[in-house]
């Protein structure tokens, strides 16, 4: 057993299964208790970099930006790679990205509203979060300020042709396209998510409400 974190055989084995636990919450958005794994992970296994960088994961696909810049510390103290480690260490820096500069620059061109451009910031930065160990391929800064311009717009039901965007960027529609499909898929994003949808009233909140009503009426069914 190691003797400076208390790390055996056993441990590592039941952090890797309280990980592997972890994984199907994030992906199922039980979020509360897929951070409960991951931290039980890292406690059980405290030099596993994996560990550290899920937990990261699921406290920013929630929301907790505190807590999973906290746990994204963790884990580039833990982590071998040192091209990844410097990866996330740039997420700690107060100066714009490549990215980031251009995604303002040509949303604020457009008049788009100061905060779908905060939305399509904070979608960046949670997709590089959410990608984990993933190689992160920024050629051209255009394609991916052109897909977060894109996706945020869908989510917030704003005029969005994908063509004439691309052109606006000056990439080609079959780049924005894969992009856009790279973010859907790594922060699951939906019509007027929570996390990217600036309005007042969002529509999801009438299918809440709907199916709480259903819910409540079946009981009283059941009941009588």
């Amino acid at each position: 057993m190691n003797s400076a974190t208390g790390t055996g055989s056993a441990g590592r084995r039941r952090a890797a299964v309280l990980n592997l636990e972890g994984l199907q919450m994030y992906i199922g958005w039980d979020l509360e208790t897929a951070v409960q794994r991951f931290q039980a992970a890292t406690e059980a296994d405290p030099d596993n970099a994996e560990y550290h960088l899920n937990l990261a994961r699921a406290y920013a696909r929630g929301g907790d930006y505190e807590n999973a810049i906290r746990a994204l510390g963790n884990y580039i103290r833990t982590e071998p790679d040192n091209a990844l480690s410097e990866r996330y260490e740039r997420l700690f820096a107060s100066a714009l990205d490549d990215v980031e500069k251009t995604l303002i620059e040509r949303m604020r061109a457009a008049q788009m509203e100061i905060k779908l451009i905060g939305a399509a910031i904070q979608m960046w930065l949670e997709y590089r979060i959410a990608i984990g160990r993933q190689p992160l391929l920024i050629r051209k800064p255009e394609t991916w300020a052109a897909a977060l311009d894109f996706t945020v717009r869908k989510v917030n039901f704003q005029p969005a042709a994908r063509q004439e965007l691309a052109q606006a960027y000056g990439i080609s529609d079959s780049a924005l396209k894969a992009r856009h499909d790279d973010l859907v898929t790594a922060l699951d994003v939906m019509p007027a998510d929570y996390r990217y949808f600036t309005g007042e009233n969002n529509p999801l909140d009438k299918l809440v409400e709907a199916a709480e009503m259903l819910a409540q009426l079946e009981q009283r069914f059941r009941e009588s």
